[in-house]
C-alpha cells in the first residue's frame, strides 16, 4: 500500500529538473492540492499516478504535494522531485515563513547523483501527500508522548558473587517506549484504503457531469432528457450539446435556439434575421446561379442567388441566416468553409419550423431588395379620386 521513501545519501548533488519532468516540477513548485495535481498530470502525461501518504510536518500544508517520486518501469532506483524552500539569502526556510518571502524551486535527487533518463510512459508517478495520520486519535502512550513501561533493574556481578560471596549490586531504571513509526506505518495502510473510498465517493458528482464524465456515459445522460446524441460528432461538441440539451429544447425553432446550436456545432458566428424575404427573381435583372446550394455557390464565387416565390406570402414565413463578411469567413475556416456551409444548411433545416423558408447570405452581400411585386405595386399610379360635390343650396 505504501511506497518507501527514497533514501538520500549524504552529500548527494542536486540537479536541475530535465524537460521531461517539467510537469512534475510544476506540481511540486506550485504545491498543488492533491486533486488538482492529479487532474493536471492526467491532462499532460500518460503515466499512472498514485498517492503515498506521509505524516505532515509542523506548519506544512495538509493535502498539498510535498514531493513527486518516479518509479522506473525498467527497474532501478526511484527518482525524487522535491521542493526546496529558501530565503532571499539562500538559507533554508521553514513552513512558518510567509510565502512572499520564500523562493520555491524544484530539484531532482537520485541515489547515485547521475542525471536520469527521460520519463517513460510506463513509469509510475507517486505523489507524496502530507496528511495528519490516524495516530493522533490514539492515546498519548501510543503517540510516543509518554513511556509505556518503566521499571527498576538490579544488576549484580555474578563472578564476584561466586568468588567472594559478595553482592555488588547496582540499580538501574529501564524505560521501554513505543515504536510510533511502525504503528504509524501500520495505520497508514487503513488510511490509504479509506482515502481511496472517500475519493470515489467525492467523484460521484463528476460521473453525471457532461463536461467531466466518461465519454461512454454521455448517451446515457442524454437519454435522461430524451436528447438524441450524434456520436459521430467530436467529443467536445457532444459534451456541450448534452450540457445545453434542456435549454436547446426550450428554444428549439426560435432565433436564439438556432444561433446557439450553430455556434456549438460549427463555431461560426451567425445572426438570424427574421421576416427577411429572399432576393426575388426579375427577368433581365437577375444573375444566373450555377450552384444549387450555398456551398457550391461559395466555391464558385457567385453572387447571391435569386429565387422564385409567391410575393403574397407573409414575411413571417421567411428568415435569413446572416454570416460574417465573406473574406473574414474564408480566413476563419479556410478550406473547411464549404463543409461548414453544408453543415449550417443541415442544422437549420432540421431545427427550423416546417412551414418556414430560409436563405443563407454573407453580411457584406447587403440586404436584398424588396420583392418585385411590392415594388411594382409601389410604382403603379393610383387613380385620382373624384372631388366631393358641394351640397346644393336649399330653395327659397
Amino acid at each position: 500500500m505504501s511506497t518507501p521513501q527514497l533514501p538520500i545519501p549524504a552529500g548527494a548533488a542536486y540537479m536541475a529538473v530535465p524537460d521531461d519532468f517539467a510537469h512534475l516540477r510544476t506540481v511540486v513548485e506550485v504545491q498543488y492540492p492533491v486533486r488538482a495535481a492529479r487532474t493536471y498530470l492526467s491532462r499532460n502525461i500518460s503515466n499512472r499516478v498514485s498517492l503515498h501518504l506521509v505524516e505532515a510536518r509542523r506548519g506544512e500544508k495538509v493535502g498539498h504535494i510535498r514531493a513527486v517520486q518516479v518509479n522506473p518501469a525498467a527497474g532501478g532506483d526511484p527518482i525524487l522531485v522535491r521542493a526546496i524552500r529558501t530565503l532571499p539569502d539562500g538559507s533554508p526556510a521553514s513552513f512558518f515563513v510567509p510565502d512572499d518571502m520564500v523562493e520555491v524551486r524544484a530539484e531532482l535527487i537520485t541515489t547515485d547523483g547521475r542525471p536520469p533518463v527521460s520519463l517513460d510512459p510506463r513509469d509510475e508517478v507517486v505523489l507524496h501527500v502530507p496528511v495528519r495520520g490516524y495516530l493522533r486519535f490514539l492515546p498519548g502512550c501510543y503517540q510516543g508522548a509518554m513511556p509505556t513501561e518503566q521499571r527498576e533493574m538490579i544488576h549484580a556481578d555474578s563472578a564476584e558473587m561466586r568468588r567472594y560471596g559478595a553482592r555488588n549490586e547496582s540499580t538501574a531504571r529501564e524505560v521501554r517506549g513505543t515504536d510510533t513509526d511502525a504503528l504509524r506505518r501500520f495505520l497508514f495502510i487503513y488510511q490509504h484504503l479509506m482515502t481511496s473510498v472517500v475519493d470515489r465517493i467525492e467523484q460521484i458528482p463528476s460521473l453525471i457531469d457532461p463536461l467531466t464524465c466518461d465519454p461512454k456515459f454521455l448517451s446515457w445522460i442524454a437519454s435522461w432528457v430524451g436528447f438524441t446524441l450524434d456520436e459521430s460528432l467530436p467529443l467536445h461538441q457532444q459534451r456541450e450539446l448534452v450540457r445545453r440539451a434542456i435549454r436547446l429544447y426550450r428554444t428549439r425553432g426560435t432565433k436564439a435556439g438556432m444561433e446557439e446550436i450553430i455556434r456549438v456545432l460549427t463555431a461560426a458566428p451567425v445572426t438570424v434575421s427574421p421576416r427577411e424575404k429572399p432576393q426575388g427573381f426579375v427577368l433581365g435583372g437577375a444573375t444566373l446561379a450555377g450552384g444549387r446550394t450555398p456551398a457550391e455557390r461559395y466555391i464558385r464565387g457567385e453572387p447571391p442567388a435569386h429565387y422564385l416565390y409567391d410575393v403574397k406570402r407573409e414575411g413571417t414565413n421567411f428568415f435569413a441566416l446572416v454570416l460574417e463578411p465573406r473574406d473574414r469567413f474564408a480566413r476563419r475556416f479556410s478550406e473547411r468553409a464549404p463543409q461548414v456551409l453544408r453543415r449550417l444548411t443541415q442544422i437549420v433545416t432540421a431545427e427550423k419550423p416546417a412551414h418556414v423558408t430560409f436563405t443563407v447570405r454573407f453580411d457584406d452581400d447587403g440586404k436584398p431588395a424588396s420583392a418585385p411585386g411590392a415594388a411594382a405595386a409601389a410604382a403603379k399610379p393610383t387613380k385620382p379620386t373624384k372631388a366631393a360635390k358641394a351640397p346644393k343650396a336649399p330653395k327659397s
